[in-house]
């Protein structure tokens, strides 16, 4: 289960995405990157980073630790930017948060070639599994903080939600644009990884970490009757996707070998 914090103080926003997420403290002492369920694509970009980044974590891929955080309106009282104000407030209760890595270094595209290959395989097989859009040269979202490397922002994630009313036929998409992904040129085990990957991506895992989705994330969904068959719908597209594997797999080694 992930812990709930709540966050204490506005420390400054981040203006990197079009998000707004902002560097908060919390009731704990310890410094959090906070993404609003105010913003954007408002909950389903919560649900993407939380699912995604713990199908990560269940993976043994690095990612930082992701928290729940409730958050007061009045937390943004002192901030001078109006819109921010209005993101503080739009948010209020329950958001999610993930670990500020200080003093972190962005990856670069040319630091591929520093990587195992088996490691930079999973990463691909696993933003191709969660369909990430968002691991591009231009656009890495990984991070080296005491020089290990760690993955970010998963928001853009599993972006079938968005349009969920056709979601199982949308589980087998060969997701092509894999063949965009920064670490692609160096994945030379993706056979190796889709097998390792699978069996750490047990039914029971991706079941508990759907579990985990806050209901009043769920609840204005109009597609479904309550959060239960919400979730359930989750689950039966992240294991027909698991299931059907070799489809996404089969993309990034033809994507591959058109680079090489």
């Amino acid at each position: 289960m992930l812990r709930t914090l709540t966050a204490t103080r506005y420390v400054t926003p981040l203006r990197e995405g079009g998000s707004l997420p902002a560097i908060v403290e919390a009731d704990d002492d310890g410094l959090y990157v906070l993404k609003f369920r105010g913003a954007g694509q408002g909950p389903k970009a919560l649900i993407a980073e939380m699912v995604a980044g713990e199908i990560a974590r269940a993976m043994e891929l690095p990612v930082p630790e992701i928290v729940f955080a409730e958050l007061d309106s009045k937390l943004g009282r002192s901030e001078p930017d109006f819109e921010i104000q209005a993101l503080i407030k739009a948010s209020a209760g329950l958001n999610l948060a993930l670990d500020y890595l200080p003093g972190a270094i962005a990856f670069d595209a040319l630091d591929a070639r520093t990587l195992d290959p088996l490691l930079a395989s999973s990463i691909v097989w696993f933003d191709a599994y969660v369909t990430n859009v968002d691991r591009t040269p231009r656009n890495t979202n990984m991070l080296f903080w005491h020089k290990r490397l760690m993955l970010i922002d998963h928001g853009a994630s599993l972006y079938f939600h968005h349009t969920a009313t056709d979601y199982m036929e949308r589980s087998r998409t060969p997701f092509t644009p894999i063949k965009q992904h920064v670490l692609l040129p160096v994945a030379s085990e993706l056979v190796e990884a889709d097998i390792l990957l699978k069996a750490r991506l047990t039914p029971a895992v991706i079941e508990d970490i759907v579990s985990m989705i806050p209901d009043i994330w769920l609840d204005n969904d109009l597609l479904y009757n309550d959060p239960e068959t919400h979730r359930a719908a989750y689950i039966a597209y992240l294991l027909d996707r698991l299931a059907a594997s070799h489809i996404f797999v089969e993309e990034a080694l033809h994507a591959r070998a058109e680079l090489l």
